[in-house]
């Protein structure tokens, strides 16, 4: 008994540890992948399909971590019998794989609406917009995964749709110069439907988790995003063969206004910022849950507004600053709610516990 309540406090601390590098790869992937694609189009960058390929791209990252893992459980395997067969490299079933490519492929999609929108749209404008996710997330984490809706994570979603209406009833007020009126409406549109589908994607993982018949590992999940990221490069490179993006890279590259190099620096810095997005979405869905992964998207996004208007000297005006209120109101009504439940589950539990210990 002794040894599997040991057991069990090294699982938990092992998940606590996933939980905070996850958190850490996802924050950083959320405040770097918006500014280094507005970087892109600010200085000569205009292939959309481009930009939504790079999200995916560096997926091939995934195998370093996934063969270290190999390696480790094939010594575990040895240490612990020996004459065994070595481990399965590979951990993913049928179902969690096709889940895993279907998913992938709305991953395509969702790339191509995001990229679109940020090519018309300024970051702070972009990232308030993708706030509502949050919204979308937890209506379809009601849905998909049962997800318990309080008064508060209702009256967050209720805010942040507030603070998008916001921006949509002032649309075009800090519309980029020598854009047109209705090229900006098409990315405002554009950025509402990516923040829909990532809303929808996140519980889909969740439910793919759910469904997979398989004991779900950390090792799994990383296969799981590979194969993802694999599926929605896919997609988006037959964007690009359509769209003839391979052929331009080279022409815009000379035509960049940072120069050929940091052109292709950008392109790389982009493709490993993103892959630091999904990796650290999927784990932090497995270690936790969809809904707390899309509030840690939605938490970093102020940040993300406020380096833009550092680095790009973008205009903050009245609406953004509403809007930004509404959001941050929305965050802390979610997390006071979140904290509200943890504190009563806490107590159900030791209420629990003393009414089983013997006198």
């Amino acid at each position: 008994m002794a040894a599997d309540g040991a057991n069990s406090k090294t699982t938990v601390s092992l998940k606590r540890i996933l939980l905070v590098l996850n958190c850490l790869m996802l924050s950083i992937g959320t405040t770097g992948g918006p500014l280094v694609m507005r970087l892109y189009y600010i200085h000569g960058g205009k292939r959309v399909w481009l930009a939504s390929w790079l999200q995916t791209a560096a997926s091939p990252f995934v195998i370093i971590p996934l063969a270290i893992s190999y390696f480790r459980r094939c010594t575990m395997s040895a240490a612990s019998s020996s004459g065994s067969p070595n481990p399965s490299p590979i951990l993913i079933k049928p179902i969690l794989f096709v889940a895993a490519l279907l998913v992938g492929i709305l991953s395509g999609v969702d790339n191509y609406f995001y990229a679109y929108g940020g090519a018309r749209l300024p970051v702070s404008t972009s990232c308030l917009i993708i706030a509502s996710q949050l919204g979308f997330t937890a209506f379809f984490a009601f849905l998909l995964v049962k997800q318990r809706l309080t008064p508060y994570s209702i009256n967050s979603v209720v805010l942040l749709t507030l603070g998008a209406v916001v921006l949509a009833l002032h649309a075009g007020s800090d519309r980029p110069e020598g854009e047109s009126n209705g090229q900006y409406v098409l990315g405002f549109v554009m950025t509402v439907l990516a923040a829909a589908l990532y809303g929808l994607m996140l519980p889909l993982v969740e439910l793919s988790y759910h469904k997979a018949k398989q004991v779900m590992t950390y090792s799994l999940v990383m296969e799981y995003q590979l194969v993802m990221s694999i599926s929605a490069t896919i997609f988006c490179t037959v964007g690009m063969l359509v769209n003839k993006d391979f052929q331009a890279i080279r022409r815009e590259a000379k035509e960049f206004d940072l120069g050929e190099f940091k052109y292709y620096l950008v392109l790389v810095s982009s493709g490993i910022l993103w892959q630091c997005f999904f990796l650290g979405a999927i784990g932090v869905i497995f270690c936790a849950s969809a809904l707390t992964s899309g509030i840690i998207v939605s938490v970093m996004l102020p940040v993300t507004e406020v380096l833009a208007a550092i680095f790009f000297k973008e205009k903050f005006s009245a609406e953004k600053g509403v809007s930004l209120v509404l959001s941050l109101w929305g965050f802390a009504s979610y997390f006071y709610g979140e904290f509200k439940q943890n504190k009563k589950r806490n107590q159900n539990q030791n209420h629990e516990m003393n009414s089983h210990i013997i006198p």
